[in-house]
């Protein structure tokens, strides 16, 4: 897939409005489709599309390679009719600007429950699901032996469960799968489900030349399918406990720094399998996205190790990792010219800049990050052409909101750089971002529609209440478009 000058929004699906409670992948993403293309935009960013646990966050899934069963559309299962009208009027009375997951959760998967009791009413719907489940055997059976195991455990980790399971013995695997059958093809049909219903609308993108950017997560969760059936790729002791964990070291906006938990590669075992679960992973995702962003690039050249028993992240040290080995074996499965954008923000050295420019990988730019002085290297008069632009990101406050809470000396030099008043400052900052010689330039939708700080995505410092900003319906309008379509003609994007 190559790198052509174009620009898209960053948008996840569970923020697409709706009467469900969460954004899913039926009629509201096809109406967002409709519109993106009306506006002459070709890109559409996502945040990682795995199964959310604890937290809510797409940052830390159960599984590396499975679909988030939440998205699944109502009105789609309704169409195939696996689901009754009935089912889609006895509903809660979900906000429309959030999505409050605990209310959320339980009616879906009620609603999943019911559609997987009547699939064998439908003989070529269970002919497409056995195909499936062949087909992705290789991830699809661990991963609902998992889950299911996990809904025995009423929820709880792995790393909890009796040895047996926790350590997987044959034995013990084999007498689960044969007493959970049911709840482990329950889990099998939802993935099915997920694969099916996204797999369509991104026929439908195609169809609208708009292009999908992924998202993948460096580390992967702890509690996950992942380190659950494959401990012998991570830092685990003989119990299945991390050695050492992931995170970020002190900063300016951490005294004590980011411990993430995530448990560190074992990239000795990858090496010698010749990162086969790293080639399947980036196919996976190159089956769900066009083009993928590896969050936390820089951990492929060094990263953070925290020791497990450490509390917060300042007692660690950078440890190099393989990335160019571990790149060089996607480029021989995947090709020479891998879609991948680097986030390369954050503590940036010369070997992590030396990594993305030896793949030709395009990095980002961040422009709520510019205004601090002319030299300031993110902003657009610096860029390379390979880069990707963003006003700002999931992580970030919206622009209005960054506008309103800036620092003065970097609101005056802003003032004199877009230039802006500050009344539409969102905006003009997306001007610019259109403006510039990036590649590709990127909004979040809430910047997109100028809001302030109450609509943002995600707190870091935050464990919980993320996640949950909705659009409300016909937000995205055509006085919207018209401003995206011009910038798109100015601009050649």
């Amino acid at each position: 897939m190559k790198f052509e000058r174009s620009s898209g929004i960053l948008l996840h699906p569970t923020s697409l409005p709706g009467r469900f409670g969460i954004g899913d992948l039926g009629p509201a993403a096809y109406r967002f489709l409709d519109a993106l293309a009306s506006a002459n935009c070709r890109l559409w960013q996502v945040l990682p599309l795995g199964p959310t646990g604890y937290g809510d966050s797409p940052y830390q899934c159960f599984s590396a390679f499975a679909g988030n069963p939440y998205l699944i559309s109502p009105e789609l299962l309704y169409e195939e009719g696996l689901l009754d009208r009935a089912d889609l009027e006895t509903l809660p009375s979900f906000p429309a600007a959030r999505v409050e997951y605990g209310q959320v959760i339980p009616w879906k998967l009620h609603l999943l429950v019911r559609a997987f009791e009547r699939l064998p009413r439908f003989p070529h719907l269970q002919e497409a699901f056995d195909l499936f489940r062949q087909a992705e055997k290789e991830w699809v059976d661990d991963f609902a032996l998992f889950m299911a195991l996990k809904e025995a455990h009423h929820g709880r980790p792995w790393y909890e469960w009796e040895s047996g399971l926790r350590l997987r013995h044959p034995a013990t695997l084999s007498a689960a799968r044969r007493d959970l059958e049911q709840i482990l093809n329950r889990h099998v049909f939802y993935q099915f489900l997920f694969f099916r219903q996204w797999n369509a609308l991104r026929a439908y993108a195609h169809a609208r030349n708009i292009r999908v950017i992924g998202d993948l997560p460096l580390f992967v969760a702890y509690d996950s399918a992942d380190v659950w059936a494959h401990a012998e790729l991570f830092r685990l002791d003989a119990e299945g406990r991390p050695v050492v964990v992931a995170g970020v070291p002190p900063d300016v906006f951490s005294a004590t720094g980011q411990r993430w938990g995530n448990p560190i590669y074992r990239w000795e075992a990858h090496q010698a399998q010749g990162f086969a679960w790293w080639v399947e992973r980036m196919r996976m995702a190159l089956r769900l996205a066009d083009f993928v962003r590896i969050d936390h690039f820089r951990g492929l050249a060094a990263c953070w190790e925290i020791p497990a028993d450490s509390p917060t992240a300042e007692r660690g040290a950078w440890v190099p990792a393989p990335g160019a080995e571990l790149l060089e074996s996607l480029q021989r499965a995947l090709g020479n010219d891998l879609p991948l954008i680097a986030e390369d923000l954050g503590v940036i050295t010369e070997d992590v800049v030396a990594l993305r420019e030896r793949f030709h990988l395009p990095g980002m730019k961040i422009l709520q990050f510019a205004f601090s002085g002319p030299e300031n290297p993110f902003l657009p008069h610096h860029y390379p052409t390979h880069c990707v632009v963003y006003s700002g990101t999931h992580d970030n406050d919206t622009a209005q909101g960054w506008w309103e809470s800036a620092p003065p000396a970097e609101k005056e030099f802003a003032r004199r750089y877009l230039p802006t008043d500050g009344r539409f400052f969102a905006r003009d900052l997306l001007r610019a971002a259109w403006a510039s010689v990036a590649v590709f330039a990127l909004a979040p939708m809430q910047d997109v529609l100028e809001l302030g700080s109450w609509a943002r995505m995600n707190y870091p410092s935050r464990p919980e209440g993320n996640w949950a900003w909705r659009m409300e319906e016909g937000a995205f309008s055509e006085p919207v478009m018209e401003r995206l379509r011009e910038w798109n003609y100015l601009y050649s994007r």
